[in-house]
């Protein structure tokens, strides 16, 4: 429990604590700093206290003295690597330009950091800025006449978009229309897979988005119909 506690108040207290009168400037940001960028460079795997401790001339001890673990630390890399949640209120047109701002934003942001997206998968620590994210999505669906229970699954289902495009989190998914060599392969055995062939032939080798531009404005496009349900009919 006292370990939970710790973690809660990494991320939810000041980070302008230091550890004691220092030799050397360490905190929790120089900290998650210098992990993503090994992260970025070289992979999530590869990021351990060592390393981290290595890149910054420091031994692992003295980050102990900041983080107490591997969980703590990518629970801080996430929370810097994630940035200031969009303030989106400032985007005209209402919920649904809102939402794509909100998207294209949060893309933007895992593309930076590739492993993101499966960084934050299962229970974890989360702290107040990637919480900012969410309420910044459910908060622009104020108004539309969907539920908080709605309004949340809304914002489940776009995240789950936005991880599923991403290139590192797809890659091999639609090898066909990227790779010659296996568009050559569905023209051989055209008889045995005809449609596949013959959706990958009208392609044409033409740059394909993993179906981000498809499946945001698809969902959109749900949720538009399920808001336009809600209004009250202006005949009644």
């Amino acid at each position: 429990m006292a370990s939970e506690d710790q973690g809660v108040d990494l991320l939810w207290g000041s980070r302008d604590k230091p550890a004691r009168p220092p030799r050397v400037a360490l905190t929790v940001d120089r900290i998650a700093a210098a992990a993503i960028g090994v992260a970025d460079a070289e992979g999530m795997a590869l990021v351990s206290m060592q390393q981290v401790a290595a890149k910054l001339d420091v031994t692992k001890m003295a980050l102990y003295r900041h983080v107490a673990s591997k969980a703590e630390l990518v629970a801080v890399m996430i929370e810097s690597a994630v940035g200031e949640p969009p303030d989106l209120s400032g985007v005209p047109g209402g919920w649904r330009p809102r939402l794509v701002r909100w998207a294209d934003l949060m893309r933007e942001t895992w593309r930076r950091h590739p492993w993101l997206p499966a960084a934050t998968t299962g229970e974890r620590m989360t702290g107040p800025r990637e919480v900012g994210w969410t309420e910044s999505a459910v908060a622009a669906l104020d108004g539309t006449g969907l539920d908080g229970g709605e309004r949340m699954d809304a914002v489940f289902l776009l995240s789950g978009h936005i991880r599923n495009t991403q290139s590192g989190a797809t890659a091999g998914t639609q090898p066909w229309t990227e790779q010659k060599q296996l568009r050559t392969i569905l023209h051989e055995h055209r008889d045995r897979f005809p449609a596949l062939h013959e959706a990958a032939r009208s392609i044409n080798g033409a740059p394909r988005d993993n179906g981000w531009a498809f499946g945001l404005n698809r969902i959109l496009d749900g949720l538009e119909v399920l808001i336009a349900a809600r209004r009250p009919d202006p005949t009644d």
